[in-house]
């Protein structure tokens, strides 16, 4: 998968791509791909609001994957998003390990979506409602059972709120993921003083943006060790609290072949050109002639 830039939008920040003016302000040298909001089989009202909070560094969210069903994407978007030149990414989800297979498998017969991202952060229905990225056995039966649906390139996108995060990676690239994206959100929690109640309807969320940067960074880095030491070819999408070019080096250095931004884009419209133009500006200083030699470059004090 060839992108023109290392920026990558992330989930649910461009929708599915319905903002025709927001995205015609770019052009395909400043995003690489665009990843589209969570899809699944059936269509999903989402959780009651309020379910988006500010913090003093980021947002907590639980939109709850609200969206239309596979259906009405095939019928009412698909056709619009032929428009642009960008590379596509499907976000899917499910709440069974057969519906993730059912879900990808719709994907194979539509040609201008690149690859399929898989949200293992998902309650499994018929676990009690764990999350499927917190149990390796769980993600290698997800990946496995999409890998089998499609030909499409597969992403496991993983969640921060796990002890181990190699083990899952390991279980989701057992399982044949072409790609890995991290981190999804990390679970989070806002009360009213006054109230004394949560926030959110939902009583959690996860928290993006540049307070879980750190986090990101260290995890992303984590996952590239174990993927150079076992010798594998797995490119990595790192993502989380990016807001500046300085931010977007940092995950690459830590490991990541592209970086993928979400809450930066709510604070900034212009934040792909911005960030573009300063990463032109580093590689002409440090007379670097090709990004991707920085991917892993950091150096760990021994």
């Amino acid at each position: 998968m060839k992108l023109a830039t290392p920026l990558v939008a992330a989930s649910g920040t461009f929708g599915f791509a319905e903002d025709f003016e927001r995205i015609e302000r770019f052009s395909n040298d400043d995003i690489g791909a665009i990843t589209l909001k969570s899809i699944s089989m059936k269509p999903r009202a989402g959780n009651p609001p309020p379910r988006i909070v500010e913090t003093p560094a980021g947002i907590i969210n639980s939109v709850g994957l609200a969206n239309p069903g596979i259906v009405a994407f095939k019928e009412r978007i698909v056709d619009d998003l032929k428009k642009y030149h960008t590379a596509f990414i499907a976000n899917i989800v499910g709440f069974t390990v057969k519906e993730y297979g059912e879900v990808a498998r719709e994907f194979d017969d539509i040609d201008v979506v690149d690859a399929l991202e898989v949200n293992i952060s998902c309650p499994n229905v018929k676990k009690g409602g764990i999350s499927f990225g917190t149990d390796p056995k769980q993600s290698f039966k997800v990946i496995d059972t999409v890998r089998k649906s499609t030909d499409k390139l597969v992403i496991a996108k993983l969640t921060p709120n796990v002890t181990d995060i190699t083990q899952i990676a390991k279980a989701c690239i057992d399982a044949g993921a072409d790609m890995i994206s991290l981190i999804n959100t990390v679970n989070a929690m806002v009360i009213d003083i006054e109230t004394k109640r949560p926030v959110l309807h939902n009583n959690k969320g996860g928290l993006s943006g540049p307070a879980i940067k750190p986090i990101a960074v260290y995890l992303v880095n984590c996952v590239y060790n174990y993927v150079k030491d076992n010798k594998l070819d797995i490119p990595i999408i790192g993502m989380g609290g990016v807001l500046t070019y300085e931010d977007v080096l940092e995950f690459m250095i830590a490991g990541a072949s592209a970086v993928s931004i979400g809450t930066g884009s709510f604070y900034d419209p212009f934040i792909y050109k911005n960030i573009n133009n300063k990463l032109y500006e580093y590689l002409g200083k440090n007379k670097i002639n090709d990004i991707n030699k920085l991917v892993g470059s950091v150096c760990l004090n021994k």
